[in-house]
């Protein structure tokens, strides 16, 4: 296998994402307790988790994984990781609606969609600022 000398093979960096995501699980929950106590906290605290827990999956799939000569194999896993987290996802909603459907389902629906969309956030966030 022939490396380049001063190329530097780059990983996946998903750390950003799943603190941003993370966030927005907190933030719901935040506003779920001030406005409907426990029930909204644990009801968005639920929604939250149904949506991160499956991104952890996908970050740990890929994490590893790198470009480069082997694209195809790349391409590959990163299919089969999609795929685990779309199962984990569904496994894990069918779970909570029946073992412990949620009291307050919008602070549910609230969580997993802000959790869901933050990585529309994640451009904003790498935005590089002037030095002071």
């Amino acid at each position: 296998m022939h490396r380049h000398p001063g190329r530097k093979r780059e990983r996946i960096d998903t750390t950003r994402l799943l603190w941003l995501q993370g966030a927005a699980a907190l933030s719901v929950v935040a506003v779920g307790t001030l406005l409907a106590g426990i029930d909204g906290a644990l009801s968005a605290l639920m929604g939250g988790l149904v949506s991160l827990i499956p991104s952890l999956y996908f970050a740990w799939r890929i994490g590893s994984v790198r470009g480069g000569r082997q694209a195809g194999r790349f391409v590959s896993n990163l299919y089969r990781a999609e795929a685990g987290k779309f199962g984990l996802t569904v496994a894990l909603l069918a779970m909570v609606f029946v073992a412990a459907p949620p009291s307050n389902p919008i602070f549910f629906f609230v969580a997993y969609v802000a959790v869901v969309l933050a990585h529309w956030l994640l451009p904003w966030t790498m935005r590089r600022r002037p030095a002071p």
